[in-house]
């Protein structure tokens, strides 16, 4: 089980070599408990539609609680579209300090997820973000910020540590497993179960983690309470975002996603200037909504 960011074996390890060697690292308390407190009523103003529209969202009843609008909802992708409180979020001091030791001097952002997961709400089979969100030069790091306990009873996620270090992306297939959301998993690598490790921490640490590791979060087994995370996704901003096919004209090579967020540094590519190409949308329960 992991539950800080170093061990009594290694406490002097720096963070960048902790993320180099294991592909993981946490951040004990890295949001204040006010902060996450203000982010769990966000979660609850966005659910409700309060901060504006979100694609494929459930009608909700006028008289329904927190609680029963909160349960309606698994993974509400693009949320710092809606919200200035998360886009600030996304640059939250504690996590650009971290992410600009393990990626570089120059980072942005290219995606925000909402994470409710009420008990019996699934998890994910085991990925890589990568898979997903192809950096070109392999920078991808996501920082998943818990706002609830993080536990192996409400569906952490485990981790295979040292698995990004072969860089490589391993085959996919479709499932049928109903204890997991996204219709797709990976297979293949030389990792057993038996290698994974449970992250469990509390409210307010993020977990720093390497666009290639292998990881899987189990359903919310719990008896009551949620999930909640707030997960951006970074990569250096030297590197181009092939995350759609090249425009008319457009080499391979020059493919660039450009609905970023800068969080540190400069942009290189600022001449090609920022385009609102993606919607903030509800991810389908087991519709295979991972974005692709």
């Amino acid at each position: 089980m992991v539950t800080g960011t170093g061990t009594a074996a290694d406490p002097d390890r720096t963070l960048s070599a902790r993320f180099a060697r294991d592909g993981f690292a946490v951040l004990d308390g890295a949001l204040a408990p006010a902060e996450v407190d203000r982010l769990r009523a966000e979660t609850v103003a966005i659910c409700r539609g309060e901060r504006g529209r979100v694609g494929r969202a459930p009608a909700l009843e006028a008289d329904w609680d927190d609680d029963a609008v909160l349960r309606r909802h698994l993974c509400v992708h693009y949320p710092h579209k809606l919200s200035a409180l998360v886009r600030d979020t996304l640059c939250h001091p504690a996590v650009v300090a971290a992410l600009t030791q393990v990626i570089g001097p120059d980072v942005k952002a290219m995606q925000s997820m909402l994470f409710i997961k009420s008990e019996g709400k699934p998890g994910q089979a085991w990925h890589q973000d990568e898979f997903f969100i192809p950096t070109r030069d392999r920078s991808l790091t996501a920082a998943w910020i818990a706002l609830d306990d993080a536990t192996v009873e409400n569906g952490c996620l485990w981790v295979l540590p040292g698995s990004h270090r072969p860089g490589v992306l391993y085959p996919d297939r479709e499932h049928h497993d109903p204890r997991y959301d996204c219709t797709v998993e990976l297979y293949g690598f030389p990792y057993a179960e038996a290698d994974a490790v449970p992250v469990e921490m509390p409210a307010g640490s993020v977990l720093l983690f390497h666009g290639y590791l292998l990881h899987k979060s189990p359903p919310n087994s719990g008896r009551h309470g949620y999930r909640r995370a707030l997960v951006g996704h970074y990569m250096s901003a030297r590197s181009l975002l092939p995350w759609q096919p090249p425009g008319p004209g457009e080499h391979m090579g020059q493919a660039d996603f450009r609905d970023i967020v800068m969080v540190a540094g400069q942009d290189p590519y600022a001449y090609k200037g920022i385009a609102a190409i993606r919607e903030p949308y509800l991810r389908p329960d087991r519709e295979g909504g991972c974005d692709r």
